[in-house]
C-alpha cells in the first residue's frame, strides 16, 4: 500500500484505541512468545499523542500482565511523528510513507530496526528487528482500530 499511498496526518490516523497482536521470536534460542492488548493513541495539546499499550504477554520469563508507554511530538510533515521513552529520550521516526517508513535506533549493545507497513485505513503493522551481541529478536505487531 505504501506505492501510492496518499499524504496522510498521521496524528489524525493514529489517534483513537487500537488492538494488537504482537508475535516475539528470539532467534538465538529458538523461542517463542506473544502479546495481546489495546493500544491508545491519545491526542495532546502540543500536537502530539500518548501512547499506551496494556495487555497480556507469554514469554517463558514472564507471563502476564504488560505495558509500555511513549511520547510522540509532530515530525518533519505531518507523515511522520518522533517517537520518544516517556524520560524524553528520542527513540525513532515512525512513518508510513514509502520512502520514510524504517528508522533505527541503537540501544548499547544492539541495533533495533523498525519498519512501518500501512495496511487499509483502520490497520497497520510494524516490525522491530534487533541484531546485536545482547539479541538476536523479531517482534511483529499487527494493530487494527477497535471500532
Amino acid at each position: 500500500m505504501n506505492d501510492q499511498q496518499p499524504l496522510m496526518d498521521l496524528r489524525a490516523y493514529l489517534a483513537g484505541e487500537w488492538n494488537v497482536e504482537r508475535t516475539l521470536l528470539d532467534r538465538a534460542t529458538g523461542t517463542r512468545g506473544t502479546f495481546s492488548g489495546v493500544v491508545r493513541y491519545v491526542t495532546k495539546p502540543d500536537g502530539g499523542l500518548d501512547y499506551r499499550e496494556d495487555g497480556t504477554m507469554h514469554w517463558p520469563t514472564h507471563s502476564g500482565p504488560a505495558f509500555r508507554e511513549y511520547v510522540l511530538k509532530p515530525g518533519a510533515t505531518g507523515q511522520s511523528m518522533d517517537v520518544f521513552f516517556p524520560d524524553g529520550r528520542p527513540f525513532h521516526v515512525m512513518s508510513f510513507a514509502a520512502d520514510a517508513n524504517q528508522d533505527k535506533h541503537w540501544c548499547d549493545p544492539d541495533d533495533y530496526y523498525v519498519n512501518y507497513t500501512l495496511e487499509g485505513p483502520d490497520a497497520f503493522s510494524f516490525t522491530w528487528d534487533v541484531h546485536g551481541p545482547a539479541k538476536d529478536l523479531l517482534l511483529e505487531s499487527h494493530l487494527r482500530r477497535n471500532t
